[in-house]
Parts: C-alpha cells; sequence; structure tokens
C-alpha cells in the first residue's frame, strides 16, 4: 500500500517556477518587459529565438526567424537595447482560426527588446536575412571597446 502525502507548498512551488520564467523576460534596468511572441497561452516563448556573442570589437546576434518577409523586419538600437519587430504572416490566411486542431507555429507582429551586453555604434550596424536567420554586427561604441594602457618601467 502507497501512503499519499499532501504538500501545500508544491503548488506554490509550481507558481514561483512559472513567475520565474516570466520575469526573466525583463530584460531592462528602465523597467521595460520584452513582449512574448504572438503564440498564445503558458508555452508561448519569445520570438525569435537569439544567440548574442560578442568580441572585443562587435557584439553578434543571431535570430531564428524563419518564414519572415525580410522586408517586414524592424531593427532599432539605442545604446545597449536592440529591438526586433516584424510580422511572420500565416501560410494559408484563408483557414480559420477554429478549423484548427493545432496551431503551434504562429502568425502575426512581434517585438523583442534585448539587453545587450554592452553600447553599441547604431550607426554601424550590418544586418542580414539569410536561410530564416536574421544575423546582426552591432559594432562596439568606441568608450566600450577594452583599452590597451602601457606600463612604463622605472
Amino acid at each position: 500500500m502507497t501512503t499519499f502525502f499532501w504538500e501545500p507548498l508544491q503548488g506554490l512551488e509550481a507558481i514561483r517556477r512559472e513567475m520565474d520564467q516570466l520575469l526573466q523576460q525583463y530584460d531592462t534596468p528602465r523597467g521595460r518587459i520584452a513582449r512574448s511572441a504572438f503564440l498564445p497561452g503558458v508555452s508561448a516563448r519569445t520570438y525569435p529565438l537569439t544567440n548574442i556573442s560578442e568580441d572585443k570589437d562587435n557584439v553578434y546576434v543571431e535570430a531564428l526567424a524563419p518564414g519572415l518577409n525580410p522586408e517586414t523586419i524592424e531593427v532599432t538600437v539605442l545604446r545597449d537595447q536592440l529591438r526586433i519587430a516584424g510580422e511572420k504572416t500565416a501560410i494559408n490566411p484563408d483557414i480559420k482560426a477554429e478549423a484548427f486542431h493545432r496551431s503551434e507555429r504562429g502568425a502575426g507582429r512581434f517585438t523583442r527588446v534585448i539587453a545587450l551586453p554592452t553600447e553599441v555604434d547604431g550607426d554601424k550596424v550590418k544586418a542580414e536575412y539569410k536561410n530564416g536567420l536574421l544575423l546582426l554586427t552591432l559594432p562596439k561604441h568606441a568608450e566600450a571597446k577594452p583599452k590597451q594602457i602601457a606600463v612604463k618601467v622605472s
């Protein structure tokens, strides 16, 4: 015979995990919350999914955004904030929402604001959309680059 114990805090732990996931979108110290994707429900993920890396001169962003019309993509940069917005059109807009049995590939407008690791020079940003990837090269602002300091020997 198995004995089950009631754990009143177990439900609260699940709520805490969901709140943590929600607050992970809170990217900025300025109080903005990044908007989630156009996908409904708890399973909605932030869109587009991104990889961010850097070297001494640039910050690189790879955003996974298949099926977008490149003309609808808007990329804006302000100091250390990157905003990616656009619209993903439905493959067959004639199908009504109530006709779907499952709809996991959402369509519609999206906006994502990402805090960058350092300030970048917005005038020199390069953006390319290739094979469903939005590739951004964001040159670091001159003041954000590491400086070599000469050491004098006496």
